[in-house]
């Protein structure tokens, strides 16, 4: 996956870096497999806003991900690449021998015409899913469940992978992306291989209507509101009043812990942040 630049005939696209979709095969999705997504603008049930600066974007059908791998034991081919607006790892359409179409997470090196297969003696390639008591050591996997049975949760973002270090009688350990290392159970199934679109991460957006087209509203600085608005606000000039950094509610931020509960399946929190 490459990354283009274009030509700068503006000079919003001077800095605009693109991702190469030469490997995308169709533009248009498996209608069986899409269902219509209504926005909801980050708020909640109660219509209250729980996740700021959403809102707006593109319309977008949503494509039906096969996160539990539910065809088992039946060989299915890769017939199309697929874009998907909802994600930002590419996803394949799954033709199996039985009959059934299903969309799965694209991984690096998978390509059409290649087979998959989901089963507990799955062959350990590229794409198959198997349990975690059956992947050998070392290798890499994504889409992984957290409970048996529960479809995968954990790494199905574009280039992410966790590695197999360890097996013990119940739980099988594993490097998570994020640099933090948990046991899961052995029975938790999981997809081999890195996940696609790596170079997602490497994207410069160059101007506020692409992040717009994604439903990314603007973010105002708390510096920049009045005391009523944020902790930041207020003041005669730019002042943080020597204060340390806050959310809008006065919970501490950049740094603050504010986990209670430990999960006693989590040997090594993620690797902090530098500031």
């Amino acid at each position: 996956m490459a990354i283009i630049k274009r030509r700068p005939r503006n000079s919003s696209l001077r800095f605009q870096s693109f991702l190469d979709s030469s490997d995308i095969t169709t533009n248009t999705p498996e209608r069986s497999l899409t269902v219509g997504l209504r926005k909801h603008g980050g708020r909640n049930a109660y219509g209250r806003i729980t996740t700021r600066h959403k809102g707006g974007g593109a319309a977008r059908k949503y494509r039906l991900i096969d996160f539990e791998r539910a065809e088992r034991d039946v060989p299915g081919k890769i017939v199309s690449v697929e874009y998907d607006p909802n994600r930002n790892v590419r996803i394949a359409l799954v033709i199996y021998q039985n009959g059934a179409k299903r969309y799965i997470l694209k991984p690096e090196g998978l390509s059409v015409g290649d087979t998959v297969m989901a089963a507990e003696n799955a062959d350990a390639k590229t794409g198959n899913a198997m349990p975690l008591k059956n992947v050998p050591l070392g290798f890499d996997v994504h889409n992984i469940e957290v409970v048996p049975g529960s479809g995968g949760k954990f790494a199905r973002g574009a280039g992410a992978f966790a590695q197999l270090v360890t097996k013990d009688e119940q739980h099988a350990t594993l490097k998570m992306p994020s640099g933090e290392i948990r046991m899961v159970p052995l029975d938790c199934w999981a997809t081999i291989g890195v996940l696609s679109n790596a170079d997602y991460k490497n994207i410069v957006w160059g101007k506020a209507g692409r992040t717009r087209h994604l439903g990314i509203r603007p973010t105002v600085r708390g510096m920049a509101m009045n005391p009523v608005d944020h902790p930041h606000g207020g003041g005669e000039g730019r002042s943080k009043s020597g204060s340390h950094p806050m959310t809008p509610w006065g919970k501490g931020c950049k740094g603050t812990k504010t986990r209670t509960r430990q999960n006693p399946l989590i040997l090594k929190r993620r690797k902090s942040k530098k500031k």
